[in-house]
């Protein structure tokens, strides 16, 4: 028999459900009581307010990221790494979409939470520069360090924007799906194809035909 979710947990399970579903403007803390079907009382025993809530939520998300967002260790880098990359990202993206979707929102409202993705992106963009280091020393793509610096930058920007680009550009974008998180991937793909190499690039084709989601689809899906 399975264990019980304690209460803590399910608290945050459902938080993180309905904020996607909804937007993390549009749930209040009672909102979150009366889908578990439990008291007021009993949720602000477990959290004082939404931002206890939230803290924890990015709590998980920071270390999700974290725990793929990392050079290989004691072997060289392959395309089918930058696969995997590619993939963990866009499910860390679409598990957690309410962050991206709310993100300016959340972090004029919390300051220490500011802070905190402050930290994170800095740690984020040093990692992603590693990463393009071991894709140059494994000879996947041929760039020098300040381009490194460059993409990486980019491809910040793309993929923690994208989600606002979506909301400002759909007709309807209270309803998000997986297919338009998944163009914005694609978009970091074509930022580095100039720099792939020819010995790469069939297997690299190969992840762009994968990945791609046409810009109609992702408007209008």
């Amino acid at each position: 028999m399975a264990p019980r979710i304690k209460t803590r947990e399910r608290i945050v399970q459902n938080s993180l459900e309905l904020f996607n579903q909804q937007g993390e403007r549009s749930v209040s803390t009672n909102h979150i009581a009366a889908h578990m079907e439990i008291s007021p009382g009993n949720l602000y025993y477990h959290f004082a307010n939404k931002q206890e809530i939230i803290a924890v939520l990015f709590t998980q998300y920071e270390e999700l990221v974290e725990s793929f967002l990392r050079p290989p260790q004691g072997r060289v880098a392959t395309v089918e790494d930058k696969r995997f990359y590619l993939k963990a990202l866009l499910a860390a993206m679409w598990n957690y979409r309410f962050l991206h979707r709310d993100l300016e929102h959340l972090l004029d409202s919390d300051k220490e939470l500011a802070a905190r993705y402050r930290r994170f992106s800095q740690r984020c963009l040093l990692q992603g520069q590693a990463i393009y280091r071991g894709f140059v020393e494994a000879g996947i793509v041929e760039m020098d360090s300040v381009q490194i610096e460059s993409l990486t930058l980019n491809a910040w920007i793309v993929l923690t924007s994208w989600v606002r680009f979506l909301c400002t550009t759909r007709e309807n974008s209270a309803h998000l799906s997986e297919e338009a998180f998944k163009r914005g991937v694609y978009q970091v793909l074509v930022l580095e194809l100039g720099f792939v190499t020819a010995k790469a690039r069939p297997a690299v084709d190969a992840l762009c035909q994968e990945f791609y989601v046409s810009l109609n689809q992702a408007l209008e899906q």
